[in-house]
């Protein structure tokens, strides 16, 4: 008898990728020009070699030339989380911008009736957190370093609507100074926009444009003036599209892509209440064809996703790597039963049980990222934790560190990177200081942060998605049953990164109402490790 697949109800299995045969195995120019190649190699290191979905890119997405005949292109990045997806589109994305520009083959709005406005930028990279955006912005100004484009990262707060601010001014409130290069005299003032979908709508609709009038009465609310033209974007890129066109974001994103092909001269309908959750055949709709290159990425395809996409733009490419819907190799799991007391309690002696060992083989604290369900569970574990003299960053969607414009409410957990504008810098610094006080001052530097950074971060999915975290984040744990393996891939994913070790503890019940559960979650668990499982628990004592 056949032997289904306990994922088939969740992802979409078939194998429907070009082929991932003859790749190149090497960063080269050509393809890619020198000053971005350069790029590449200083954030990634000289002897850096593409990862499966990077390669698949060089291969399809890569352009040596660019001409203004070349017809834009859909595509679907899909691998395992950690392998390196956001450098698979940005490659491309940022090799063509420079090139038009060099050539002078930018392909603005067919619209007369487009409008300028204080900023018209070239590509829209979409992405469901102020952090990863934070993030995936910051690996963009690496990548731009030597071709000088200049990226602006939709996530600081906007100057209040409540005030009769110039579109100008709200622009430049918005302009993150870290992720900006100057490039005066230039045509245009931001190439690259990377944004949550709301915030990226503020952009382009202004600030309160979502207020119903009676709102906007009431509180006194004036509708800012749009800040961002759309007339000249070539590339729009929705990262983690699994999450953003889901029911949560899919209406923002698809009235995104909507009005952006209006703005080029090239409308195409748009339905507000479109239910994308069925996966059941729906009629015959005509394709979508958008005036710019439309790239998906995502760690899975889920079968609604996969739905969508068949239903809406069959002609898209799909770039897959051989280890999608599958657990990054190095990650192991364990799966630990509820005592059947206080849960809180069986969290924290599995924490003692890894700093334990941590002790024992004389290595520092590991960091341990903790995922519950709900907002209400990650502030009362972190309360309790803390009542038991563990240290923590309870962080949720209302925390008042999420508002700061930056990601240092996540200091210590995600990976820091190293641009080469900031390098540059240091080592202009480093030369004014003697080799043993710049080893005195970073010892002390480190031992300062060791003690203040707690070793424990606790969240909801809101910090499962795309984020970079340091190799030293080596535990996940998982407290709360996983809605879904497409969760789950993403929350155990944050660990065992880019080839590094790492260790995901799922905690089950063991007996009663729930454990049947259990079984299903350990079976499908399995399934990501590309073996077929036997339950098996692991309690503790």
């Amino acid at each position: 008898a056949k032997v289904s697949n306990p994922l088939s109800d969740e992802f979409d299995i078939t194998n429907r990728s070009v082929s991932t045969k003859e790749l190149p195995q090497e960063f080269t120019s050509p393809p890619v020009m020198e000053g971005l190649l350069a790029s590449v190699r200083d954030a990634l290191g000289p002897d850096a070699r593409p990862t499966p979905i990077q390669a698949l890119s060089l291969k399809h997405l890569v352009q040596a030339e660019r001409s203004t005949t070349d017809k834009y292109h859909e595509y679907l990045l899909a691998s395992e989380t950690g392998s390196g997806k956001s450098l698979a589109y940005l490659l491309p994305m940022i090799q063509d911008l420079k090139q038009s520009e060099l050539n002078g083959t930018q392909r603005r709005s067919t619209d007369p009736s487009a409008q300028r406005r204080a900023m018209n930028p070239r590509a829209i990279v979409l992405a469901p957190t102020h952090e990863l955006s934070r993030q995936l912005a910051g690996f963009a100004k690496e990548l731009i370093h030597n071709v000088k484009l200049r990226v602006l990262c939709a996530s600081r707060a906007n100057t209040s609507s409540h005030k009769n601010v110039s579109a100008s001014k709200m622009a430049e409130a918005l302009v993150d100074d870290e992720l900006m290069f100057a490039r005066p005299g230039t045509q245009h003032e931001v190439d690259i926009v990377v944004g949550t979908p709301s915030k990226v709508l503020e952009l382009m609709r202004g600030r309160g444009w979502d207020k119903d009038p009676d709102e906007q009465t009431r509180r006194k609310i004036n509708v800012g003036e749009p800040q961002m033209g759309l007339g000249d974007i070539e590339w729009v890129v929705v990262d983690e599209a699994d999450v953003l066109f889901d029911p949560d974001f899919q209406e923002q994103t698809r009235l995104i892509l909507s009005e952006i092909s209006a703005a080029r001269g090239h409308p195409v309908p748009y339905e507000p209440e479109l239910d994308l959750s069925s996966t059941e055949e729906e009629p015959a709709t005509t394709p979508l064809e958008y005036p710019f290159n439309f790239i998906l990425t995502s760690a899975t395809i889920p079968s609604a996703l996969a739905a969508y996409i068949d239903r809406f733009h069959p002609s898209l490419t799909r770039l897959a790597s051989p280890n999608l819907h599958k657990l990054p190799s190095k990650l192991k799991t364990e799966f630990v039963s509820w005592t059947g007391g206080n849960r809180d309690a069986d969290i924290e002696h599995q924490l003692r049980r890894v700093w334990s060992t941590d002790a024992e083989k004389g290595q520092p604290k590991s960091k341990v990222l903790v995922f519950c369900n709900k907002s209400t569970r990650v502030e009362a574990l972190g309360e309790a934790l803390r009542e038991k003299g563990i240290p923590n960053v309870a962080l949720t969607k209302a925390s008042d560190s999420r508002l700061r414009g930056s990601n240092h409410h996540l200091d210590g957990f995600l990976r820091v990177r190293k641009s080469a504008a900031a390098a540059e810098e240091g080592e202009k610094e480093q030369e004014k200081k003697t080799e043993d006080a710049k080893e005195e001052q970073e010892d002390a530097k480190e031992e300062q942060e060791e003690q203040e950074t707690p070793s424990v971060m606790i969240t909801t999915s809101l910090l499962s998605r795309g984020l970079d975290f340091a190799p030293d984040v080596q535990h996940v744990f998982i407290v709360d049953e996983p809605r879904n393996m497409v969760d789950f891939l993403h929350r155990a994913g944050r660990s065992g990164r880019a080839g590094q070790d790492g260790k995901v503890v799922v905690f089950v019940k063991d007996k009663g109402r729930g454990s049947d559960k259990a079984r299903e979650v350990q079976e499908k668990v399995g399934a990501l490790q590309g073996r077929k499982v036997r339950p098996r628990r692991k309690s503790f004592n």
